[in-house]
């Protein structure tokens, strides 16, 4: 199985145990991640300044993944909304996929309808499938627990992904976390927003918004947080210290993203996932998987 790999602009800098990680699930589900040199910005930061002009990113981007015949696929959520949201436009707006295919023409490129996009995670679920994520497990985390984190865009808008999940009530990131033999422990707030988009606006608010979040897990004494969304790590990781100062809170709630958690029951060890590249650690956790 292949799909066209994305990589967007905030995990390869950012979060690159996400990216490793996730390269070492696909390995152990036989998923061939094939990479596109070509690719650039999906065109989310534009989109509240200049539609159409973050349109044509999107576009660009769908064209070059349109040229391989492969799914798209990206660990980002914001990427993954933006260029489903395009593709779905494209798809059925025609005058506008005519007055992108002009401007693409300037390139060479051209969109053709019917790019599928998925998240990696979406991916995991329906394309994979949970019956052959099972069947590659070869050690068992049970006896650790964790709370999913979905974040905003990984179900919304709920008509770009066409049901695939409750956006009100997810549970496809429970599923993939009991995978592998953890408890998937829901905290009451799995499906609340990190703040991340407030936090160039109001950082108060934003830092308040993290600390229910972060509040929530660390009550009911969980392993760790597990991520999907790169932006959501920036707030709930890399604003974990300063927002447990700014509050006067002992936080300390470990974070990490699903292909982490994946990875270790595929056999993989933590430093082969990246764990030392997890700014809020669980040493146990770590130290229990080499």
């Amino acid at each position: 199985m292949k799909a066209l790999f994305f990589p967007g602009c905030t995990v390869p800098v950012r979060n690159l145990n996400y990216e490793l990680a996730a390269r070492k699930v696909a390995q152990g589900l036989d998923l061939e991640l094939v990479d596109e040199p070509g690719f650039g910005c999906c065109g989310f930061p534009l989109r509240s300044l200049a539609v159409a002009d973050s349109l044509l990113l999107a576009a660009r981007n769908l064209a070059l993944a349109g040229a391989s015949g492969l799914p798209l696929v990206t660990l980002c959520s914001a990427c993954a909304g933006t260029l489903a949201e395009a593709a779905h436009t494209l798809d059925h707006d025609v005058l506008t996929r005519r007055q992108i295919n002009e401007q693409l023409a300037e390139l060479g490129l051209s969109y053709t309808p019917g790019q599928r996009v998925f998240h990696f995670i979406r991916f995991l679920v329906t394309e994979v499938g949970l019956d052959r994520i099972q069947a590659k497990v070869v050690r068992s985390l049970k006896g650790w627990r964790f709370s999913p984190h979905y974040g905003c865009h990984y179900l919304k808008p709920s008509q770009i992904s066409g049901g695939f999940d409750d956006p009100h009530r997810p549970v496809t990131l429970k599923r993939l976390i009991e995978i592998t033999g953890a408890e998937s422990i829901d905290d009451g707030r799995t499906a609340d927003c990190c703040g991340g988009g407030l936090l160039g606006l109001n950082e108060d608010l934003a830092n308040k918004m993290t600390l229910s979040r972060l509040k929530a897990a660390s009550d009911l004494e969980v392993d760790g947080l597990v991520l999907i969304c790169p932006f959501c790590n920036v707030m709930l990781e890399g604003q974990q210290k300063k927002i447990g100062k700014q509050f006067d809170l002992p936080l300390k709630v470990p974070i990490f993203f699903y292909p982490q958690i994946l990875g270790l029951a595929l056999g993989y060890s933590a430093a082969d996932l990246g764990f030392k590249l997890n700014r809020v650690k669980n040493k146990e956790l770590a130290e229990a998987f080499g």
